[in-house]
């Protein structure tokens, strides 16, 4: 842990505390949500849970709008596939929370597709990069239930495995990336990944920029939390410079970067990985990647999750961006 930072401890901050064994316990309780397979009282929206990788533990909550399945038989229009990564600084289990269920509850009843929202295994009782493997297992997972006779029917009747979009947001925006350039190297025909939407992704670096330095007392994301959540979930003895926490190193995916499809990213200049956000967005354009970059002036990271208009906005650039020929 570096100490370039005021007297914050980093793990009281974020409600975690530290174990002689590298585990850590988890002391915020985020009020939970359970999936409605069955609409009532007119809600836009159906969920229902299901198991994604049993040995890992893993699981998927899938959400379609109710809509969908209230159409008459002959109606066969597919709608778009999302695969969404919830941000959790990569340590906090909150998948089936109230305030991720609601925003993906938000994305499939605004942009009317079909969501994916992917559990995934937490640091640092699992270290990187198996979060990749489990957001490649969902890739595979979507891919499996649409090909499959017997597969989910939610996906398998009404998904369109051609425009299927990766979306997440923090950490999850992070894992979209790198989700996204092993997707390039993977078979998945008649699958596609048609978009990748980055809310806010967390990267990181040892050379500190200027937007993390004036992040010391950042309410939400100060410095010294940034640290902890590499010092978690990068594989032991890594620095943060190693590939999956600054994609401008040389690493395993820069070879791949040039093969990725069309791009979002979203972030607020008072968010502290704001210059991370600018370097990575030039980086993109550098390899010639389809690219649309939003930049809000006002707000802050994570923004979205406490101001309902900000998430509103984020839900309505995800619907244009889908949406666009």
């Amino acid at each position: 842990m570096l100490t370039d930072h005021l007297d914050i401890d980093p793990y009281d901050h974020f409600g975690i505390g530290r174990n002689p064994d590298g585990t850590i316990t988890r002391y915020l309780n985020f009020p939970r949500i359970k999936a409605s397979p069955v609409a009532s009282h007119g809600e836009p929206v159906v969920s229902k849970d299901l198991t994604l990788n049993p040995k890992n533990k893993t699981r998927v909550r899938i959400f379609i709008p109710t809509s969908k399945l209230c159409c008459s038989k002959d109606d066969d229009t597919r709608i778009p596939i999302i695969i969404f990564f919830a941000g959790n600084g990569w340590t906090l289990s909150n998948w089936d929370s109230t305030l991720v269920h609601s925003q993906c509850s938000m994305l499939t009843d605004q942009v009317h597709a079909i969501v994916v929202n992917v559990e995934y295994r937490l640091a640092p009782e699992n270290r990187l990069p198996v979060q990749y493997e489990d957001a490649m297992n969902a890739v595979l997972w979507v891919r499996e239930q649409a090909l499959d006779p017997n597969g989910e029917l939610w996906i398998r009747e009404n998904g369109d495995i051609s425009r299927c979009y990766l979306h997440g947001c923090s950490n999850g925006g992070n894992m979209v990336f790198f989700t996204a350039l092993e997707a390039t190297r993977t078979e998945l025909e008649p699958l596609r990944i048609a978009g990748n939407i980055m809310n806010q992704p967390l990267f990181g670096g040892i050379e500190r920029t200027n937007s993390e330095t004036q992040s010391l007392e950042d309410p939400v994301l100060p410095l010294c939390v940034q640290d902890m959540f590499w010092e978690l979930a990068l594989p032991e003895g890594e620095d943060r410079d190693i590939w999956c926490c600054n994609p401008l190193v040389d690493g395993p995916h820069t070879s791949a970067i040039s093969k990725l499809g069309r791009c979002l990213v979203l972030g607020f200049t008072g968010d502290p990985i704001m210059d991370r956000l600018q370097e990575f967005v030039a980086m993109l354009v550098t390899h010639r990647v389809p690219i649309e970059a939003k930049f809000d002036h006002t707000g802050f990271h994570g923004i979205d999750m406490i101001d309902p208009t900000r998430a509103n906005a984020l839900v309505e650039m995800t619907k244009e961006f889908i949406n666009k020929p």
